[in-house]
């Protein structure tokens, strides 16, 4: 069956946000805007199914950038995983760390739906999925879903104490008017996760550009994107 990659819009928005820099680890720093990965976990979290991936394509800066610095209480110590492993009093190992994150963001961010062949893949259960699965059935899941304002988890903006609201643009709505009137050169900045390979997940980096508010995201594939 021949099927079509549809690309969707959100606009998205917060009281606070935080997209951690990970080479900033004693102390947690924003980058001043959203990164892909973050874009594609809110667009997951509305919709997402085995047979689909989402692959950010474009980000639009609304608000103009602006920093807050807090402090917040962390645990010190990271939890072993195991049945009979000793737990982690927090009290005990609580420490109270500076975080610089942003503050009254607003975004559009536009992403497109991949749908992945069965031949590709295998459901959650390990079983081969139907021939006669049609993958506009995902499209249409998803337009329902974020047209009600409904997610299976609650989206958020890098940390999960940091609300994300979205709403579903109409097609074909890039480039509005109200979009931040400024360039900047973000350096590099986190792409996304590789996790092809279970054993050894690495981290993907490119070189993020703003002009005139709009940042385009160079696809997964691209000679654009660094790891």
């Amino acid at each position: 069956m021949e099927h079509f990659d549809k690309e969707y819009g959100l606009e998205i928005w917060g009281d606070i946000a935080c997209f951690t820099r990970p080479e900033l680890k004693v102390e947690r720093v924003s980058y001043d805007v959203i990164t892909p990965s973050a874009a594609r976990n809110i667009f997951q979290a509305i919709f997402w199914k085995p047979a689909i991936q989402w692959e950010i394509t474009r980000i639009e800066v609304v608000n103009p950038i602006k920093h807050i610095s807090i402090r917040r209480n962390e645990v010190g110590a990271i939890g072993a995983g195991k049945a009979d492993a000793k737990p982690i009093i927090a009290t005990e190992k609580r420490q109270q760390k500076n975080t610089l994150m942003l503050r009254d963001v607003r975004y559009r961010i536009y992403a497109r739906m991949v749908y992945i062949p069965p031949k590709e893949r295998k459901n959650e259960k390990g079983h081969a999925p139907g021939k006669d699965e049609n993958p506009m059935k995902y499209q249409q899941m998803f337009e329902r879903r974020a047209s009600k304002g409904q997610a299976f988890n609650m989206p958020y903006l890098g940390t999960r104490e940091c609300a994300a609201f979205f709403k579903l643009l109409p097609e074909n709505s890039k480039s509005g008017s109200d979009l931040l009137q400024e360039s900047r050169d973000f350096g590099i900045m986190l792409y996304d996760m590789d996790f092809s390979d279970e054993k050894n997940i690495t981290p993907m980096f490119f070189n993020a550009r703003m002009d005139n508010g709009v940042i385009e995201v160079p696809q997964p594939d691209s000679i654009e994107i660094l790891r």
